[in-house]
């Protein structure tokens, strides 16, 4: 059986999420009670017992935006105690004017393989992160975007369909860092009119060589756990990406809101199931060790 990286996973502390901590507000992923307390370490590690998981990357949590270090500094703390993440996509506001003094305080932190800001927009406000739908094309984020390429940093590239076009200009403006493309292109328009939007933002993405998709989140806007729609997105997500180009993600513990872990790893591994064995293999292990360059 594969053994398994998760290349998405989250661990948290309630009182360092706004969103947690403060009054409940409407989310994109419905109402969010069970979750809105402490998610640590040991509590993921008790979900994917059983589950073949042999490595995880911890990607950022939006902590207060001025304590982007303090976020890493506890997850490197929680890799030091436990051996758990092996990898921290860190946060970083790439749309001040240099983030280099922001890298080079992350840099510290050896876990510290990519980064991310969340540059999806929507017309529906509850969709809605970013500050306008154009961010892809600022040149001050595209330039510090490219100044990952001199850390040996990805960076973790969230859009909805509209902004792929733009998103894919900018990975070609910064052919030297791998973007990795959140939830595959965040599917939430499932009329034919929206997956065929959809279907051609992913080709134009895929025609970047430094983009790869993860396959995460997928039950996002469906609030449950779909071996189907699963399946329909991982076929088609491979198909025009190839396997190779293709990573697992659990995005837990918010998919606990409508699953378990073991019940959300059987839905990918039976939407993988009539692909080739490295083409698995690829998913589940070696696309993400390589893109999140996890030790062995």
């Amino acid at each position: 059986m594969t053994a398994i990286v998760d290349g998405h996973h989250h661990i948290w502390r309630r009182d360092d999420l706004p969103w947690l901590s403060g009054p409940m507000q409407p989310r994109i992923f419905g109402p969010y009670e069970p979750i809105r307390r402490d998610y640590p370490i040991g509590e993921y590690l008790d979900d994917l017992a059983g589950s073949d998981v042999v490595r995880s990357v911890y990607v950022q949590t939006n902590w207060a935006n001025s304590r982007f270090e303090d976020e890493t500094a506890w997850v490197q703390q929680t890799a030091n105690e436990s051996g758990w993440p092996h990898a921290i996509v860190a946060y970083a506001d790439f749309s001040i004017d240099d983030v280099r003094p922001q890298l080079d305080r992350l840099a510290r932190y050896p876990l510290v393989h990519g980064a991310r800001m969340q540059l999806h927009w929507h017309e529906n406000q509850l969709y809605r992160f970013a500050a306008r739908p154009d961010l892809c094309t600022d040149p001050v984020i595209r330039r510090n975007i490219g100044r990952l390429a001199d850390y040996g940093w990805s960076f973790d590239l969230q859009v909805f369909a509209p902004q792929m076009t733009d998103a894919a200009a900018l990975a070609e403006a910064c052919p030297d860092v791998t973007f990795i493309l959140q939830h595959a292109g965040m599917l939430e328009d499932l009329s034919p009119e929206g997956r065929s939007a959809w279907r051609a933002g992913m080709l134009r993405l895929a025609a970047c060589p430094n983009v790869v998709s993860k396959l995460s989140g997928l039950g996002t806007f469906i609030h449950r756990n779909d071996p189907a729609h699963i399946a329909d997105v991982v076929t088609d997500t491979v198909a025009i990406f190839g396997a190779g180009r293709c990573l697992f993600g659990s995005n837990f513990p918010i998919e606990k809101l409508w699953t378990s872990y073991r019940d959300l790893v059987g839905a990918f591994r039976g939407a993988a199931e009539r692909l080739r064995p490295d083409q698995r293999e690829a998913i589940f292990n070696t696309t993400a060790t390589r893109v999140y360059r996890l030790e062995l």
